[in-house]
């Protein structure tokens, strides 16, 4: 099971920690069943870049990223080496601890949690 360490670029909101994650849930789905705002317009889909997020820690616990969400990442609000789609991340066998920050969400327009 993993511990996943949510901190965002707002300063205003604090970090938010989920324990015993199962491995299969994406951080998007986890994010969501842990009142973490975090926008997601296509639902979850890799249809859009609006759950764009930093994994800060624990990328290899993670599903490796495709050339399609690769596609959309780039469409992200400044994008960097360590971006990912929240939808397109899923928690792999074994995981342990994943850091996530998730970028400021005030820019973004659309369907929130």
């Amino acid at each position: 099971m993993a511990t996943i360490k949510f901190t965002f670029e707002d300063s205003n909101i604090k970090p938010v920690t989920v324990e015993n994650v199962e491995e299969g849930y994406s951080i998007l789905e986890i994010a969501e069943d842990n009142d973490v705002h975090l926008n997601h317009n296509c639902g979850g889909v890799c249809a859009c870049s609006t759950c764009h997020v930093y994994i800060e820690k624990g990328e290899d616990a993670l599903e490796e990223i495709s050339d399609k969400e690769e596609d959309f990442i780039d469409r992200a609000i400044n994008p960097k080496i360590e971006s990912r789609l929240a939808c397109q991340c899923v928690i792999l066998e074994n995981a342990e601890e994943i850091q996530i920050q998730i970028p400021d969400q005030s820019r973004i327009i659309g369907h929130e949690h």
